[in-house]
């Protein structure tokens, strides 16, 4: 319940983010014969350019009957005018990603946002984030997490991918819905290192993570006892490779 309360939080701040109808004029220009997931659409102000926002727009491709569905993502930057004038909107660099958002009958996407915190890759290479969050609906094995993609935009405003997904925060386990049980938590960092000096490399990615177990049984007086282990820290420097950054598979989500 905490974690859904959570999720729930984040996905009002996912809506109120569109409020301004951004959103549906720019499928409605773009992509006007596609079904539009307004729940999970998501816009920002990209604070390093003036005039600039992200948009999100997440179209359905499939539905199967037994309730997995998948959902195209159309990357935006768009220009938007010092005046307020929506018809001089601009769409400054788009991306197409077929079938990124998959779900199925148990797990299910909470929410979408928009990172624009300071991701410099390289020599005017700035990303922006692309974060996701899941939720399992089997209340015997709860599952909650939440994970980033980053893309960059260029100096030739060409957008691209240039992290694949990365767990940033998982909450999971499973118990016998009495007391009996096994919990993790794990959390994740992810901090830019500093560009190369001669400006023609890439910065390292530094991926640092912790990892809770916490294990609940019967005490000998037969109450609910619950026990933490001693937190786990790792740290794995990603490095990248033709702009791009491959997350191995002990990172990858959700």
């Amino acid at each position: 319940m905490w974690i859904g309360g959570v999720l729930l939080g984040l996905a009002n701040t996912a809506l109120a983010a569109c409020d301004s109808g951004l959103a549906e004029r720019m499928q409605a220009a773009l992509q006007p014969r596609r079904v539009l997931d307004h729940d999970l659409a998501a816009c920002k102000t990209w604070p390093t350019v003036i005039g600039r926002n992200v948009v999100v727009l997440p179209l359905q491709h499939a539905v199967s009957d037994r309730g997995a569905r998948s959902l195209d993502v159309e990357l935006l930057v768009v220009q938007r005018p010092d005046n307020g004038n929506t018809e001089r909107d601009k769409v400054v660099a788009r991306l197409f990603l077929p079938e990124l958002l998959v779900e199925d009958a148990d797990l299910r996407i909470q929410d979408v946002q928009l990172d624009t915190g300071r991701y410099l890759l390289a020599n005017g290479e700035r990303a922006f984030g692309l974060r996701v969050s899941y939720q399992r609906q089997d209340p015997a094995r709860p599952y909650a997490a939440e994970t980033l993609r980053l893309f960059v935009l260029d100096r030739k405003n060409t957008l691209r991918p240039a992290m694949d997904e990365l767990v940033m925060r998982r909450d999971s386990g499973e118990w016998d819905l009495a007391c009996q049980g096994r919990f993790e938590e794990l959390r994740t960092q992810l901090t830019p290192q500093p560009v190369p000096r001669n400006g023609s490399g890439w910065a390292g990615l530094e991926v640092r993570r912790s990892l809770v177990v916490r294990h609940r049984a019967p005490d000998e007086s037969g109450q609910c006892s619950e026990h933490a282990g001693a937190p786990r820290y790792t740290t794995v420097t990603l490095q990248a490779h033709d702009g791009r950054y491959a997350i191995p598979p002990a990172l990858r989500g959700p």
